[in-house]
């Protein structure tokens, strides 16, 4: 429970600091690789991606009309 509470104050803090700039890209960046790689060292194999995961990927580069 302190635990969940230090994380969603730091969590806070960080959004305040970092304003959506490019450093929170950046910064979401490096979380989402530090995740990768603890999920890949969990599984027993390599990771193999669906073609759906594929689609996904692709689909963000395309610009989107608001």
């Amino acid at each position: 429970m302190i635990m969940s509470l230090l994380y969603k104050v730091a969590r806070k803090l960080l959004s305040v600091v970092l304003l959506r700039s490019d450093t929170s890209k950046a910064a979401k960046v490096l979380v989402l690789r530090h995740e990768h790689a603890v999920l890949c060292r969990q599984i027993a194999g390599p990771v193999r991606y669906e073609p759906v995961d594929w689609r996904a990927a692709v689909s963000s580069l395309i610009p989107r009309h608001r």
